[in-house]
């Protein structure tokens, strides 16, 4: 009874709105509305992915006069599939001690005193110390020297590790996949080249 009702039910639904559509044909185009812009993921002062390079995305910070800062970005999963942390990355000027810069940022409750260690290809582990929390992350801002592109560059794969809070005995690998990392790192230097080139531009003026 159940189904015949529901059945009939949608039956009387299709038809009056079929009788309505038709009822309403000749007057379309003054009642259908063509929609109002809204500000997109590109609006100033806004995160917006540039393009993807393999499993990295290039994302960038909206401005209002082209000189968008952007960075090389990677979201890291546990082997359940959540989104547990995020690494991102920029060349920084040539003659200083590191060759690019990074941030990575992990949950609050991870245990600040054993930091975070990163290995590349089964590499030597580096690790590294946490830089401060805010009411939603903790974040880790790191050097990475020439060896360290290179090996990445050259690499597959990476794993970043940290301890829970929770769980002081208990370690969690995170995988960080190179795929795309060299033409993420070349688009990413292209771009804040062009930056650099552009606020040059603006100061002169």
């Amino acid at each position: 009874m159940t189904n015949i009702r529901t059945s009939l039910t949608a039956a009387v639904f299709a038809f009056g709105f079929a009788a309505a559509a038709s009822a309403q044909v000749s007057s379309v185009d003054t009642q259908l509305s063509p929609g109002t812009e809204v500000a997109s993921a590109g609006a100033v002062g806004q995160p917006y992915i540039a393009s993807l390079q393999g499993d990295w995305a290039v994302r960038c910070i909206k401005t209002d006069n082209g000189t968008d800062p952007c960075n090389l970005y990677q979201t890291l999963q546990d082997g359940d599939g959540n989104n547990v942390a995020e690494i991102s990355l920029y060349k920084l000027p040539q003659g200083g001690q590191a060759e690019a810069g990074a941030t990575v940022v992990t949950p609050l409750e991870t245990l600040l005193n054993q930091q975070i260690t990163i290995s590349f290809d089964q590499g030597t582990a580096k690790r590294y110390p946490f830089t401060y929390c805010d009411p939603n992350s903790c974040y880790a801002r790191i050097a990475l020297s020439g060896a360290d592109i290179a090996s990445m560059k050259a690499g597959a794969s990476g794993e970043l590790t940290l301890v829970p809070l929770r769980a002081p005995d208990k370690r969690i690998g995170l995988n960080i996949s190179l795929k795309g990392f060299t033409a993420g790192y070349d688009a990413v230097t292209e771009a804040n080249h062009a930056r650099d080139a552009r606020l040059k531009e603006l100061a002169a003026q």
